[in-house]
């Protein structure tokens, strides 16, 4: 089937045209085709490729091979801060036919290549050119290059890369995709296997991690490195010194190595694939196939292998559930479901935080950096309290150091936290959030002596992970002002808060609260006020499941690594560890009082709380990470006993896996009909952002959809098929 023969037409599709203007260069005979990328949109809008886009592309082609005179080469940049970021991902969710999938994907995959090579290769033909003349081109990287967009300036024969570059790289393995345009192919041979594994691959499975242009420029991806200022110039200058032969840049770029180099370095790809993965999503091993095919294939076969697997990845559930993940956090996270008028949320100019111990201190540090007010901590013991506020500016001095703000404003932000021994410095706060211990009466003794110096408009946030903020509020005379904002640890990387709405939160403090979230750079998710709100109880119940069958014998090591087919960002029993077995034994024992139908009594979590591990892991004589003894031992059950010696078996890790994902199953279900969030998407959000799950699973429910569990278990689907996983 030829790209013809298959419709590619797109109606929701934002068109990147491609400009086409001659400039003229001194020394150099004939004018330069200077095509500029650009959507018609502003930055928030940034230019990518669809069907229609990739089109114009050609077009702009056609028009240069018709040009007279002749061109001597040709530029690519894009609109202002974007080259591009590569494909329309909207155009693979829009495809609901099942039977459309794999050859609308397989046609886009060529016309992409087509498009190009054709202006790559610089090989163009025409009246006014000699048919297969070469043709210079460049790519002068102005901006975010992404996925196509990068494939694209790998076409070109010489790269210009701004200094002012925020994000170069390729998310595709981590949506579920492979870079399909010639990523694959042309980066190793630029820059050798083992930086092109770690781009494509390493980075991508790194929560998507990106290089900023100067990091790109050192890898080998650019010939030059140019400031933002005059880019454009600059870049034109530069182009004009390499036709006039002034410069070579082919000359200094590394040579690649290949042969065992080559083969060791996709070995370390694999290898880092199964260690965040463990064969759950295929995208990254096609990837790696298709790097070690780069070493020898022409780039016709190539190209065609990137076409096949894309095609192939188009119908895998793991893609579906990556654009819908992908689709959660670029537009749900911004724009909370349910939240009121934003209009209502009332302004903040100086912040409260009650508590002075670490967290209390990261809270400071992202209030004071964000929203740059002034900062008061407060707590009983002075030396505590010189200890936060301590903290709060050995941090803002690391900010600066990471060049991540300037001296001015490290200084200012300095003058902006300090430190009072009572809650009379909260008068004049329009917020103030408590971070002290996780006791229900505690949290009611700190609101009650705020309510008595604090405005009435002053809205009261509290950080609980599991406690109820109706009956924190319930004693007070304006409970309406009190809402939960719930942060996950640690406070500067996490994305995610949990706004909790109690009882009687009024509009006016829910919406000043969500406007403040967004302004501290944090995406919210709506919750009501139910115990452990959504990410704390998934992760209870799920780890409830997993600490039941240690208890009753299934080897500590076999139980950590039963959920590894599902590619989580850690096991169980490291995630207990970077919790603390404290922290989670606190909210375990809040949710076995309020469902103990549901949620195992901490019998294990308390033994090991008591005997003081705070990891099931230690080091062993030679360096290496083994369970430790004791604290294997604290998980068993009380009699020291495994279910074996009964006469019953310890369960499988397969067993072990299946318990804990009906678990999920069971509870996400009945948080929905608790109305705990308004959909499903939101308790996806949350464990994509709060808990890092990949985006493979698109959260979880996709997954439980794809594998039958949630019909299994609760009798239907959390989505319609189609949504989150392939049209049936």
């Amino acid at each position: 089937m030829t790209i013809d023969e298959v419709t590619l037409d797109y109606p929701d599709e934002v068109v990147t045209a491609a400009h086409v203007r001659y400039v003229t260069l001194p020394g150099v005979a004939g004018p330069v085709a200077l095509v500029t990328l650009d959507n018609g949109h502003d930055h928030t809008r940034p230019s990518t490729f669809g069907p229609a886009g990739l089109r114009r592309l050609l077009a702009a082609v056609d028009e240069i091979e018709a040009h007279d005179p002749p061109v001597a080469a040709i530029a690519v940049t894009g609109k202002p801060f974007i080259f591009s970021v590569g494909a329309d991902l909207g155009f693979r969710s829009s495809i609901t036919e099942a039977d459309r999938l794999r050859p609308s994907l397989d046609a886009l995959g060529r016309l992409g290549h087509d498009a190009f090579a054709r202006l790559g290769s610089g090989r163009l033909g025409g009246r006014n050119l000699e048919s297969g003349r070469k043709v210079p081109t460049f790519a002068l990287v102005n901006g975010a290059a992404l996925g196509g967009g990068l494939e694209l300036a790998l076409h070109c024969d010489y790269r210009a890369l701004s200094t002012g570059i925020p994000a170069l790289a390729f998310p595709e393995v981590f949506l579920g995709l492979v870079p399909a345009w010639g990523g694959t192919q042309l980066l190793p041979n630029l820059i050798g296997a083992d930086r092109a594994v770690s781009v494509i691959v390493d980075n991508a499975l790194s929560q998507n991690r990106t290089l900023r242009g100067s990091t790109a420029f050192e890898l080998g991806i650019g010939d030059v490195l140019l400031a933002p200022a005059d880019f454009l110039e600059e870049a034109l200058a530069w182009v004009g010194r390499v036709l006039r032969g002034e410069i070579d840049p082919v000359a200094e770029r590394r040579p690649v190595q290949r042969g065992d180099a080559w083969a060791e370095a996709v070995a370390r790809g694999r290898a880092l694939a199964d260690a965040r993965l463990h064969g759950a999503a295929p995208a990254a091993y096609r990837a790696l196939d298709l790097i070690a095919l780069a070493e020898t294939a022409d780039r016709d076969s190539g190209f065609a292998a990137e076409t096949q697997a894309l095609a192939d990845l188009s119908v895998s559930g793991e893609l579906a559930a990556g654009l819908y993940a992908f689709d959660l956090v670029q537009k749900r996270a911004k724009r909370p479901a349910g939240g009121p008028d934003p209009a209502l949320a009332r302004p903040v100019t100086k912040v409260g935080v009650v508590g002075a111990g670490l967290m209390a201190a990261q809270l400071a540090l992202v209030f004071a950096h964000r929203l740059e007010v002034p900062v008061v901590l407060t707590d009983i013991d002075a030396d505590r309290l010189d200890a936060g506020v301590a903290n709060v500016h050995r941090e803002i001095d690391n900010l600066l150091l990471r060049h991540r703000i300037s001296p001015d404003q490290a200084n200012r932000y300095k003058a902006n936290v300090t430190g009072s021994r009572t809650v009379d410095a909260f008068a004049d706060a329009d917020l103030v959030i408590e971070a002290v211990f996780e006791d229900l009466a505690v949290k009611q003794a700190v609101f009650a002596e705020l309510e008595a110096v604090v405005a009435p408009t002053t809205v009261l946030l509290t950080n609980t992970s599991a406690l109820s903020v109706t009956e924190m509020a319930a004693r007070l005379e304006h409970p309406e002002r009190v809402a939960g904002l719930h942060f996950f640890n640690p406070v500067s990387v996490l994305p995610l808060v949990e706004v909790v709405r109690a009882a009687r939160t009024d509009d006016a403090t829910v919406a000043t609260t969500l406007a403040v979230a967004r302004t501290l750079k944090k995406d919210a998710v709506l919750v009501a006020d139910a115990p452990a709100f959504v990410v704390n109880r998934l992760l209870t119940r799920f780890l409830g499941e997993v600490l039941g069958a240690a208890e009753q014998g299934t080897p500590i090591e076999q139980v950590d690594h039963a959920l590894d087919p599902l590619g989580l960002p850690m096991s169980p029993l490291v995630l207990l560890s970077l919790v603390g077995p404290a922290v989670a034994l606190h909210v375990a024992q809040n949710l076995h009082a309020t469902f103990p139908d549901r949620f195992r009594a901490p019998t294990s979590l308390a033994r090991l709380v008591e005997a003081g591990r705070g990891s099931v892991y230690t080091t062993g004589p030679d360096g290496a990470q083994i369970v430790d003894p004791e604290a294997a031992a604290a998980l068993r059950s009380a009699t020291g006993a495994p279910r074996s010696a009964t006469g019953a078996q310890p369960p499988t890790a397969a067993e072990v896996r299946e318990a804990a994902l009906r678990a999920l199953a069971e509870e996400i279900h009945l948080m929905l009909a608790e109305k705990v969030v308004a959909e499903a998407a939101d308790i996806d959000l949350c464990m994509i952002l709060g808990a890092g799950w990949p985006f493979h699973l698109g959260g979880i429910t996709p997954y439980l959809d794809r594998t039958g569990i949630s019909e299994a278990v609760t009798g239907e689907r959390f989505a319609p098929p189609g949504i989150a996983t392939p049209p049936r």
